[in-house]
């Protein structure tokens, strides 16, 4: 059996592997160190171009949706119903009893008898007459004060033709209710979004931010 002969300027092997891992680790961790850094730099771009989009998207929702939701629930509340309704050719039954009580004056409209009066004085020249039974004559025109008290029974139709002007505030009915609990379904998103950036600079640099910030994103 013959020895194995080895070449003694060769390493062995294993050694050899390794010295070949070694010589393609650093183009290996160089190309990765590339890629890494372009897929970063793709991913910073498409962050930035989302979050433009996203605050794009917040001003839209804020300032047009829901704000713009917001003030017409309140406007709403606060809105009235006013209008005039015509009334046309209508016909009211009236039925009551009219009571009649006051002081009045009424004019005799011709000469009146008063037969068998009491007259309590009477002067007729010389002569005064007290407490005696007389006829007496009133003219027509005297005018008499009387004490009217009397019933008087109305049973008739009334026609009736106006226009009726009519203002109901929405906040003093049934509605304000719904109108204030919109209200208070939105005003949570609301503030929340208004507690929101809107834009790079805010998010970043907060509010009120630093004039070296402003600088760097050149506003």
């Amino acid at each position: 059996m013959e020895p194995e002969i080895t070449n003694p300027s060769q390493p062995p092997a294993p050694l050899r592997q390794m010295i070949r891992l070694n010589r393609l680790l650093p183009p290996f961790w160089t190309i990765t160190g590339i890629l890494s850094l372009i897929v970063n730099v793709i991913l910073i771009a498409v962050m930035i171009g989302l979050g433009s989009q996203l605050f794009t998207l917040k001003r839209i929702l804020s300032d047009q949706l829901i704000e713009g939701l917001y003030q017409n629930f309140v406007r709403m509340d606060e809105a009235h119903i006013r209008t005039t309704i015509p009334v046309r050719d209508q016909k009211v039954r009236a039925n009551f009893t009219l009571h009649i009580k006051t002081p009045t004056t009424v004019t005799l409209a011709e000469d009146t008898l008063l037969a068998n009066a009491q007259v309590l004085r009477l002067n007729t020249g010389g002569l005064t007459i007290y407490n005696a039974p007389a006829d007496i004559v009133l003219k027509a025109g005297t005018d008499l004060p009387i004490f009217l008290d009397l019933e008087v029974p109305v049973d008739q139709e009334i026609p009736v033709n106006l226009d009726v002007v009519v203002d109901i505030p929405l906040r003093e009915t049934d509605l304000h209710e719904p109108f204030t609990g919109l209200q208070e379904v939105v005003l949570p998103y609301r503030e929340l979004l208004k507690q929101t950036p809107n834009s790079w600079s805010e998010a970043l640099c907060g509010t009120p931010p630093l004039p070296l910030c402003l600088w760097l994103f050149g506003e």
